[in-house]
């Protein structure tokens, strides 16, 4: 009997995935490079599943799936997944649907989208989001690409997925070529800021009120239960309560601050210059893993570079706690005002006519970013689709005008005791300049035409104007250029 669907990379991510499926009721062949691998699942985590057959080369992989063949890659995102693909086409046939479940960069989905199309292949190009579990469990799922292809596994894909409110999947197609990928990007740019925001107001807990991991856990887990409540705030709530077993201190006090990073957040800060889209929160989020991982020359930094005198602990902690989350509640939205600008203008440049309210909604279960408060946002976007930032729905603009003092004071203290809050500054920067009537761009306009000619316009009248800026004399003339 024939598989209903194969995959291939059989990491933890692949492995979960296999199971999910075949959970629910799909026949799943699969195959990995290292063919140990391949064994070690079907004795293992596989045994018992009637509906999992294990292969041990392509031809034999490609030859149990039913057709129209359809073929799942978990693999390093990159020159792998161009490898495996060219490794499949001798055996495929005209109409299979090859899918990239992997952390691709979008820009490769849409070169592989269209390469692969002119030679009769379906390809999607698939973000999913939940990490071990969610695979296992039900995932947020991103897909994007041929849109005959999704008609094909659309209910595969949908009942494997994350559910949330009335059993509603957090999955749906999203556009053509790298629309999936795209999304799925943006997501995890947007999953850099929550988590810098969020190690940010674990400093403040700790160097300017003086708190302890266990009073802190009891902090995080008020704020899961109210209009903060995300996976992020129960998982930070979760590390805070946990012991290291051999020294007896707080596990997050024995862990080194050096964080890692696999590309998507330097990815979609690339993304955001290239599109022109402010996204400061977001790029200052990878700068910040970029400055952790100079733990040693921070470490000499520490010992000749001065700060300000010792910080004063806050006296009632908890009323700056109050401040606290206020100001993290209003960064947290100008975090995702982000992310939203970035999608919307990427959805024209691309021609994807992306849905922003679902992109919202497929976000509510299953990812590593889902949070009670996305469904504002759905809201948002569904009561004005053409809404140019997220900040100006009624809804966010009052959070914000009813944080704003907080959210200052919050910086404010912090930049004065010497702790950095890149994302909170970033975020609170990103606001004020967003709703600044004038900027201080006119000098940078006049000084790009002093020593370059680059041209200005006039806040009084329309045209394109030069001035010879060096020329003897303070009154200056104004050519307009033909």
């Amino acid at each position: 009997m024939k598989s209903d669907i194969g995959l291939i990379g059989l990491g933890v991510m692949g492995q979960n995935l296999v199971l999910n499926m075949a959970n629910h009721g799909y026949s799943v062949s699969v195959f990995n490079r290292t063919l140990r691998v391949v064994d070690e699942f079907i004795a293992g985590k596989a045994e018992g599943y009637g509906l999992i057959t294990g292969t041990h080369t392509i031809p034999e992989f490609v030859e149990s799936l039913r057709k129209p063949r359809t073929i799942m890659l978990m693999v390093k995102a990159g020159y792998a997944v161009d490898a495996v693909i060219e490794q499949l086409k001798p055996y495929l046939s005209q109409g299979d649907i090859i899918i990239d479940c992997g952390n691709s960069y979008f820009k490769d989905t849409i070169r592989r989208s269209k390469a692969l199309e002119e030679e009769g292949f379906l390809y999607l190009g698939v973000g999913i989001s939940g990490g071990e579990e969610g695979a296992l469990k039900g995932p947020s799922i991103m897909p994007g690409g041929s849109r005959a292809a999704w008609e094909h596994v659309e209910k595969i894909f949908t009942d494997i997925a994350a559910k949330v409110g009335k059993g509603e999947p957090c999955c749906r197609y999203l556009g053509p070529d790298g629309a999936g990928h795209f999304v799925k990007m943006v997501h995890n740019g947007i999953e850099y800021a929550d988590m810098q925001l969020i190690a940010e107001t674990y400093a403040i807990m700790r160097d300017l009120f003086g708190m302890e991991a266990t009073e802190m856990k009891e902090v995080f887990q008020d704020w899961s239960e109210g209009d903060l409540s995300s996976y992020l705030i129960e998982i930070t709530r979760d590390i805070l309560g946990k012991k290291d077993k051999d020294t007896g201190k707080p596990m997050v006090d024995v862990i080194k601050d050096a964080a890692g990073q696999k590309g998507t957040g330097k990815w979609t800060s690339q993304e955001a210059l290239e599109l022109g889209v402010p996204a400061p929160t977001l790029v200052h989020a990878v700068f910040a893993r970029c400055m952790s991982a100079l733990k040693d020359e921070r470490t000499v930094a520490a010992n000749v570079l001065s700060g300000p005198r010792q910080a004063k602990l806050v006296k009632d902690p908890a009323e700056g706690v109050s401040h606290l989350k206020e100001a993290l509640y209003a960064s947290k939205i100008c975090a995702y005002a982000e992310g939203f600008a970035l999608l919307k203008e990427a959805s024209k440049e691309y021609r994807w006519d992306l849905d922003l309210a679902g992109v919202s909604l497929l976000w509510r279960g299953g990812c590593i970013i889902r949070a009670q408060f996305l469904e504002r946002i759905a809201d948002a976007f569904n009561r004005n689709p053409n809404l140019s930032n997220l900040m100006l729905d009624p809804y966010f603009k009052d959070i914000i005008a009813c944080s704003q003092e907080s959210w200052r004071s919050v910086v404010g203290s912090a930049i004065c005791h010497g702790i950095p809050v890149p994302a909170f500054s970033s975020a609170l920067s990103y606001y004020d300049s967003y709703r600044a009537h004038v900027l201080p761009a006119n000098l940078i306009q006049a000084q790009r035409d002093c020593f370059g000619a680059h041209t200005y316009e006039r806040v009084d009248r329309p045209g394109v104007y030069h001035t010879k800026w060096l020329d003897p004399g303070e009154i200056a003339e104004s050519l307009e250029i033909k």
